[in-house]
């Protein structure tokens, strides 16, 4: 089985930054595609970005783009997301996620799920 879990959200301003990390349970983490998403209350889970296995392609959501930014370490099985401007809008808990597919914006694609890391941001 694939373990993840995130870390690094928390309680910040708005216009200030934070970075995320998911670590892989296995070595196999780099053959997999990972994405990241997001679900604040009352609202669907949202794509956010992702990443193909050797960092060849990348893709976010229109509203982070310019802001955030995904990246992966295969040999720490390690996937970061980076986000810069934080608006009050960004307050979810995200998610990060393993496919042994290509890269998507479909939740169901991917196979194996953190559990989640709280991101709060203020105004």
């Amino acid at each position: 089985q694939v373990q993840l879990v995130e870390s690094g959200g928390g309680l910040v301003q708005a216009g200030d930054s934070l970075r995320l990390s998911c670590a892989a349970s296995r070595r196999t983490f780099s053959s997999d595609a990972m994405g990241w998403f997001r679900q604040a209350p009352g609202k669907e889970r949202e794509f956010v970005a992702a990443i193909s296995w050797n960092g060849g392609k990348i893709s976010y959501t229109d509203s982070v783009k310019g802001r955030f930014t995904i990246s992966r370490d295969n040999a720490k099985n390690t996937v970061y997301l980076r986000m810069n401007s934080l608006k009050p809008e960004d307050a979810a808990v995200y998610y990060c996620a393993a496919s042994p597919l290509d890269i998507s914006d479909r939740f169901d694609r991917y196979d194996y799920w953190g559990q989640g890391t709280q991101v709060t941001v203020s105004s």
